[in-house]
Parts: structure tokens; sequence; C-alpha cells
């Protein structure tokens, strides 16, 4: 039976070869010390971690799922034990702050860990990943108090933390939230609402768990500008900061769903539970985008995790399954041989490791600017991070998620009858896969986040700095390429379609970027690979490791003239965009 293999070798590739990390961290004092040889220590160990704790608990948490005694949620057998194993071998430290028990290692370390976590067991993955966003939004904004009091045992892993913003009224419109805070006479407030769809709100992996909740103050404007965010603990902490009662909260439902069963999705109602304000009052959702943004980039990795997964096994089947070829080969030869010889299967591999490999690239590659971003000494280097990463996130999150659906689709074609079985487990990630296209807000809104917010509210100004560094990586490559000129005119084709995205908004056609909205995200989805693979392309032929990394060539070149030409189609619909779109009867 398959069993997970971590990619270190294409992760080291890309962290220490085509991102060359360990020299922009040469110049920062928090980094400067960490070289390659540790690089590799720490992500072999990443490696047997989820090998050894994850894998082997991804099929049978399937099939058990999660349950609900007593108020009180049970995960799969092996999750607790799993998790503390992920507290004994230090990973939640991994990239937070030294001065609360943090490593303080890169972001883009923690992203690899990440992306393998998400690969080997998505379930279990939900339960820490949550919490890591939690950790950089109260590190941003909560009060020395709360940072004193709950960072600590955050960056521990002692406790974990849910996001809890969705209600039964207010799924993606979050202005729709009605629960209330109310402030008490010692600064405090107590939340009453309903909560709904709330990942890892409960569980028995911590002794405590805690809850960044958005609430209304009652003299809060309506909308989003009215929101609030708030910190609830399940037990009320004494002021020793030991735990004493329960709070005001109950689980009161767990969902039972078509994938990932082993992360339990409650419902949660407060009730005047005792909770702490997290910033600035009615300023609760753009804090909160500290934790959604991190969201979206892991939620991209979810979908690299998948591809990953289904690639591997895809891979190992068409090794073992054998099937004749007489029937297109020249020869006519009826001798069976593995069905990775197949013209198909073949096709469908190759477009597996290009999306997967290419993919990890950008995501590894956005995780690097966000570390970058940090130790920019510059106030004009920050800013044009910031444009670029604002561009990016919604592509990573979207692009990714759907084709890590697609393309496990395409992974169990390749197992035939069997992929359609439970003998494989290619039919979990399919369903395990899917999920992520809709939650941190669902592709379609990242696509008219894209378009709308990104392209044109900001005046093509972050999309403009991607196409520079997209133009200084062409002027690296020889003339005579032919995924140079592929590239170019790609490129040339992206800047058609951004010009035309802001003339049509200066003439208010809000109505054309929305019906293009989807259409623009896989252009840039499709583009930001092309950079990643053409990039790669020469990294390796400047490698002293060229002729090890030949077959990762041969994905590159088949990427650029089997893959990316896809991407025409989607140039053409944009050109339809000026067609009203029918309303359905």
């Amino acid at each position: 039976m398959w069993q997970y293999k971590a990619p270190v070798e294409d992760t080291l590739f890309v962290i220490n070869t085509w991102l060359d990390a360990t020299t922009s961290w040469q110049g920062a004092e928090l980094w400067q010390d960490l070289d390659k040889a540790l690089i590799e220590q720490i992500m072999i160990e990443a490696g047997r971690f989820v090998e050894g704790e994850l894998a082997p608990i991804n099929a049978s948490g399937d099939n058990q799922g999660c349950r609900l005694e007593n108020g009180r949620v049970l995960t799969p057998d092996g999750f607790p034990a799993a998790y503390q194993a992920f507290i004994d071998g230090g990973w939640p430290a991994l990239a937070c702050d030294e001065h609360y028990g943090g490593q303080g290692l890169p972001l883009l370390l923690n992203t690899a860990l990440m992306e393998m976590m998400a690969g080997a067991n998505h379930a279990w993955f939900m339960y820490p990943g949550i919490t890591h966003g939690a950790y950089e939004c109260l590190h941003a904004h909560g009060s020395e108090t709360i940072k004193k009091r709950y960072l600590p045992k955050i960056v521990s892993g002692e406790w974990l933390v849910s996001m809890d913003i969705t209600e039964p009224q207010a799924g993606s419109d979050v202005g729709l939230i009605k629960s209330k805070a109310v402030e008490q006479t010692d600064g405090s407030y107590l939340v009453t609402g309903n909560k709904i769809f709330i990942s890892g709100a409960d569980h028995d992996l911590t002794e405590n768990t805690l809850h960044l909740v958005l609430a209304r103050t009652p003299d809060s404007l309506p909308g989003t500008r009215g929101l609030s965010l708030f910190l609830v603990s399940k037990f009320v902490l004494n002021e020793d900061g030991t735990l004493g009662d329960k709070n005001n909260l109950d689980i009161t439902g767990i969902e039972h769903k078509l994938g990932i069963k082993g992360s339990a999705t409650c419902s949660v109602s407060f009730d005047g539970a005792k909770a702490y304000l997290v910033g600035e009052l009615n300023r609760g959702l753009s804090h909160m985008f500290i934790m959604m943004n991190a969201a979206r980039l892991q939620v991209g990795l979810h979908g690299i995790g998948h591809m990953e997964s289904a690639t591997q096994q895809a891979i190992d089947y068409a090794n073992e399954r054998l099937q004749s070829r007489h029937a297109f080969a020249a020869d006519k030869d009826p001798k069976a041989v593995a069905i990775k010889h197949h013209p198909a299967i073949k096709h469908k591999l190759n477009e597996l490791k290009a999306f997967s490999e290419g993919l990890r690239i950008v995501a590894f590659w956005i995780a690097h600017l966000i570390d970058e971003q940090t130790i920019a000494t510059q106030g004009a280097e920050k800013e044009r991070i910031g444009q670029l990463l604002a561009v990016l996130t919604p592509i990573i999150k979207a692009f990714a998620t759907e084709h890590g659906f697609r393309l496990a689709s395409s992974a169990l074609q390749v197992f035939g009858g069997y992929g359609y079985v439970n003998e494989y487990p290619i039919g979990q990630t399919l369903r395990d896969s899917r999920i992520a296209m809709i939650y941190e807000g669902t592709n379609e809104i990242q696509a008219n986040d894209l378009v709308l917010r990104k392209i044109i509210a900001d005046q093509g100004q972050g999309i403009t700095v991607l196409l520079k560094i997209i133009e200084q990586e062409l002027a690296l490559h020889d003339d005579s390429r032919a995924e140079k000129e592929l590239m170019t005119l790609l490129l040339g084709e992206i800047k058609v379609m951004v010009n035309s995205l802001l003339t049509r908004a200066k003439l208010d056609d809000v109505e054309y970027a929305a019906n293009v909205a989807p259409d623009v995200m896989q252009v840039m989805g499709y583009g930001l690979m092309a950079y990643a693979w053409l990039k790669t392309l020469r990294v390796i032929e400047a490698s002293q490791l060229r002729d090890v990394y030949l077959h990762k060539k041969r994905t590159g070149e088949y990427f650029f003239h089997h893959v990316l030409p896809l991407v025409y189609g989607y140039l053409l619909k944009i050109q339809a965009g000026d067609r009203a779109i029918p309303d359905i009867e």
C-alpha cells in the first residue's frame, strides 16, 4: 500500500537553489547564522515527523472521524499522540518570536513543514495550522497583557486556537454577523452569539482551546465597520494564569462531512462568555486579516499538499500496473508494460509534477517574501513587498486549491476502477481536497478580490511590481530559448489584460470586471507557474547539480509546451467578457 513520502529533496531545491534564501538572510541579524546544513537537517526531521506520525493515521482518521460526547469533541485514535509528538519535536515554536518561547526561524521553513503536514494528513493539520495564524494576529494586535498570558501557551503548543467568524446568516458576507460583546466594569467583555463551521473549536489534543471571535458592541456601526475582535478562552484564567472554571460557551454540534473527517467542524454557542478585546474597537476585521491572509497561504498549501500526495500515488500505481501497448505501438508489440509508458498516462503524470513542483515554488516564494518584508530596513522596500504579496495571496489560495482538486481527480483516473474503491487512498485525497476551494474565502471571492481590489482599486501598482520581476527574469535568458519566447508572449497578453481592466474601470464598467474575474485568476496562476518554471530552467543550468536535476528540467519544458497553452482559452474568454451572462430561469 502507498505511503506518503515527504518531498524533502524538492523542498531543499526550492529553498537553497531557486530562492537561495540564505544569501538574502546574511544581512539580517535575525537569521544570518542560518546555513544550508541546518536547513537540510530541519527539513529531514520534518519529513521524518510527517511520515512517521501523520501519514499512518490519515486513512484511519478518515474512517473513524470525530465524535461529540458530553459536550467534548473526541478526535480519531492516534491524533492526540501525534500532536504530543508535534509538541515534543518543538514544531509549534518553529517560526515564533523567541521572546515568547519560539525558535525565531523564518516563516519559509514553517511553510515547508506545513505543506508536508497537509500532504500527509490534511485533517490533523487543521488543528495546529489555524493556530499559527492566530499567533501572528495576537502578536501584532494583542495587548501586552494578552501577549504575556496567552502567547507562550500558543507558541509551546499547549493551547490551540480557532477562528470563529461564520454564523448561520453570515458566511462570505461577514458584515451580517450578529454576535454581541458587552463591556464590563473590569474592562473585559461578555460575548453572546452562535458560530458555525468553526474548525478545531474543540478537541482532545490540548487541555484548553482559545477562540478568536468577531462580534459587535451594542453601539457599533452596521456592517463590517462595526466588528471587533475578541479572545475567548474555553476555561477562564485565574490571576496566576492557571485554568479556572469553564467559560460560558458550548459545542452544540459537529458536522458530518465529505472529507477531512478527522478535523472537527463545530457549531459553537457563546452565552455571556468572558472575553478580551484584541486591538481596537471596530477594527476587528482588519486585525483578523493577518490571520486570514496567513490562512489563505496555508490553504494554498493544502492544495499543493494534495497535488503532491496525488502525484506520488499516481506515479507509484503507474509503475506497478501492467497493460499492453499494442493498440498504438508502431511495432504492434503485445507485451504488457507499466502504464507509465502509455502516452495518455504520461501526460497525466507530467502535468501532476508540473503543477505540484511549480506551485510549491510559488508558495515558498510568497513565504520568503513575507520573511524579506520582516527584515527589510527601508519603508519603500516593505511597501513594495506588501503590494506584491497583496496580489500573490489570492492567487495562491484559489489557483492552487482549484487545481489541487482537479489534479486529484486526474490522478484517480490513472487508477481506473481501483481508484473508485477504498482499496487505494486516492479517493480520500480527492474528497479531502474539495473543501479547500470553499473555506477561507471561496475561490470566487478570491478572484473578485484579485481583480476589483488588488488590480483595479490598486491602480495596477502591485501587479506592475510582479510583471517587472518577470521582465527581469526574462532578461537573464538567451533569446534562442523557446520557453523565453512563450513567457514573453504571455507577459504581453497579461499587460493587455491588465490595461483593459483598468481602462474599463475608469468607465465604471464593474460588470465587465466581475464577468472576467475567474478567468483573470486562471491567467495569473498560469503566469506565476510560467515564471517559476522559467527561473527553474535557468538556475538548473547554472547549478553544479544540473545532471541531478535533469528530470526537473524535463518537467519544466513539458509545462511550457503542453500545459501553458491552456492559458489562451482563458484569454479568449476574457475577450468575450463584454457579452452579457444570461440569467438562468
